[in-house]
């Protein structure tokens, strides 16, 4: 069975995530999603609503291609996660250049912790480039509308922390 391994904070998963697992779906087998509990980022969303949006999602696209997807919380080393899980590579989501250069480096200190899992990068559609979950955040937190980022129900929940009411509000 191919396992792959998608981590993130998921603070709140986005339209960019989705995109991701689809297509990460038609990789594997079975894709494990990895949800940092990264006390660090001080998340919006607990852990537990995090792992309920992801699963929501999940659901939509194991659904849809066959692939079997696991929402899994971890707060270990990256490779140490993939190896608890089964996980044959990383699947990680590039938007720009930027975000290249990073994981460039975390791949290459990953090959050094364990050079039998591999890193595979996804491109992000052009349509979802832009997307990022602080800058979602920020957007709702200001009385945006993020429809166009996150599905119905994320969006909600976003309108929920940031204490706005009517779903024309945000």
């Amino acid at each position: 069975m191919r396992t792959a391994l998608y981590p993130g904070t998921f603070d709140p998963i986005t339209k960019g995530h989705s995109d991701i697992i689809r297509r990460a779906c038609t990789l594997v087998d079975k894709l494990v999603i990895g949800i940092a509990i990264n006390r660090d980022k001080g998340p919006l969303f607990s852990l537990e609503e995090r792992v309920a949006m992801v699963e929501e999602e999940a659901e939509h696209w194991s659904r849809q291609t066959g692939c079997e997807i696991v929402a899994h919380p971890f707060e270990n080393l990256l490779i140490d996660c993939a190896r608890e899980v089964g996980a044959q590579m990383i699947v990680r989501g590039l938007r720009a250049v930027a975000d290249f250069e990073y994981e460039y480096q975390m791949v290459g200190m990953n090959r050094i912790l364990d050079d039998q899992i591999e890193t595979v990068f996804l491109m992000a559609e052009a349509e979802h480039q832009a997307i990022a979950s602080k800058l979602v955040k920020e957007i709702a937190r200001l009385g945006g509308d993020v429809s166009a980022f996150v599905t119905p129900k994320v969006r909600a929940g976003l309108m929920e922390k940031f204490g706005k009411g009517a779903a024309g509000d945000l």
